[in-house]
């Protein structure tokens, strides 16, 4: 079996070995093409055996069965041959396929899984013994397919540290315990707005297969999910997750989010619950801000996916967000309208706050986790710092947070109490008017002490810089137009 031979491994050493690799970004990135297309010929298997009259969306020359495989005598292609096929035959057709809006999900998402795509191999006998080893796989054996799936997590979380591309991968840890607390059922529909490479949506799935119990629950178990994506890669990535997770039709859309106008979104729009990681510290293009009402348009895209969030939440729906700390803490106009949004008109139940390392390598940015629901305004906020364990001094790719590290929140979850250390709240609860009366809707609180605090890298470093600066000159501003009121004798807003 493929998953006992060091998978991974046998593909990075044959990959280190071809020119046009370059970084483990590309790997990744090359293997999971080939693995989609894998995957796919074995769903097809399974379609053709079960649908009467199933022909696939991709041409016989391009089926993985057709090409990649070694015939019945043992031949395949191989070296310029192969190379040039895959070059100037395979990616061509596939990111040209004929796709209409009628074509059915689980085939157009061949073309829009490959429109990005890349070939960066330039030794076609190096591919082909790549080839071979994924093809190795037995996808119809249930126990090498089960541990499949281990590997590709492995695969996925190679990825935060592989460079930028780590924005894409939320720790386990994280959407394990953002899902168990969230308490998926049954007929619900779950929403992720920057999907990345699936996680929430595993997560989701690995608590909502509990309640499978017959086929009627499984059709709800299907189409229990949603997902969008604005970049390839990580698109691709997603949509293969999805695949080995037998979703057959994932409902998994290749578009930017935030291109939509925020009063356009009807109650068909809605979900019952989202759960997602809003990409932070990057900014979208100026004219997406005229999607949003002027008080909400902020140039930071966690900003606005908070704003989505807030618009596509049904009513009594359930919210799981990861948000850095400048996201607390910022007291410019946007953020400060989302946050008195969020705590006025929905009920923003618990705030998590994480050690700073949680993301690392990827970032050191400290982030936390609101929960929130559409029930209500905010009557009261908890927040609750959970610390760095006693046997570490902070997590790592090979020391990665675990969800064994959740349990005090767990247990303290449903028997909420304050607590009070010598280094200041580790849990506290504080009232809405509190937060946004008082604290002006800086709601920073129960944070961990500053000695203990992480050297930054210098992005993070200058992300921090940057958010405390404008928070700075909002709260400057206000000053100034207190001041200017009382000297003119006029009336501050």
């Amino acid at each position: 079996m493929a998953m006992q031979s060091g998978f991974i491994k046998r593909i990075r050493d044959v990959m280190r070995m071809d020119a046009g690799i370059n970084g483990d970004a590309q790997r990744i990135e090359q293997m999971v093409w080939m693995l989609f297309l894998k995957v796919y010929d074995a769903k097809e298997d399974d379609w053709e055996l079960n649908e009467d009259y199933y022909t696939s969306i991709i041409p016989e020359e391009c089926r993985w069965r057709n090409w990649a495989q070694v015939d019945d005598n043992g031949h395949a292609m191989t070296g310029d041959t192969l190379l040039n096929f895959v070059n100037n035959t395979l990616f061509p057709t596939l990111k040209d396929l004929d796709v209409t809006p009628d074509t059915p999900v689980k085939k157009a998402i061949v073309k829009s899984t490959f429109e990005d795509a890349n070939n960066y191999m330039k030794d076609g006998v190096y591919l082909r013994q790549v080839i071979d080893i994924i093809d190795e796989i037995e996808f119809d054996d249930v126990k090498e397919s089960h541990a499949f799936g281990f590997v590709y997590e492995e695969i996925l979380r190679d990825l935060q540290a592989a460079g930028s591309s780590g924005e894409f991968y939320t720790p386990r840890a994280v959407t394990d315990f953002m899902a168990l607390m969230i308490q998926p059922k049954l007929g619900e529909k779950m929403a992720d707005f920057a999907c990345g490479t699936g996680g929430f949506i595993t997560s989701w799935l690995g608590q909502l297969q509990k309640q499978v119990k017959d086929t009627a629950a499984q059709k709800q178990f299907d189409d229990s999910i949603y997902g969008i994506e604005k970049k390839p890669f990580p698109y691709l990535l997603c949509v293969t997750n999805m695949l080995l997770h037998d979703i057959e039709v994932p409902n998994i859309y290749h578009m930017n989010s935030l291109k939509h106008n925020l009063l356009d979104y009807t109650d068909d729009d809605k979900f019952d619950v989202i759960m997602m990681n809003p990409p932070y510290g990057g900014h979208e293009d100026k004219s997406i801000q005229g999607f949003f009402p002027d008080d909400l348009a902020s140039s930071e895209t966690a900003d606005l996916f908070m704003s989505v969030i807030m618009y596509r939440l049904k009513k009594n729906g359930r919210a799981a967000v990861v948000v850095p700390d400048g996201f607390l803490f910022g007291l410019d106009n946007a953020k400060v309208a989302i946050k008195t949004k969020l705590l006025t008109e929905f009920n923003l139940h618990t705030v998590i706050r994480l050690p700073g390392s949680v993301f690392s390598p990827y970032t050191s940015i400290s982030t936390n986790l609101l929960f929130f629901d559409n029930t209500k305004p905010t009557g009261e906020t908890w927040f609750y710092r959970v610390d760095m364990p006693s046997d570490r001094k902070h997590f790592s790719k090979t020391k990665p947070m675990e969800l064994k590290h959740f349990d005090d929140v767990i247990a303290w979850w449903n028997d909420r109490k304050e607590i009070e250390l010598e280094d200041g709240p580790k849990a506290k609860k504080y009232s809405t008017d509190f937060l946004v009366k008082d604290q002006g809707c800086n709601i920073d609180l129960c944070g961990f002490p500053h000695e203990e605090e992480e050297v930054l890298d210098p992005l993070d470093t200058i992300r921090n810089y940057q958010e405390k600066r404008t928070t700075l000159n909002a709260e400057i501003d206000k000053v100034l137009a207190e001041l200017e009121a009382l000297l003119t004798g006029g009336a501050v807003e």
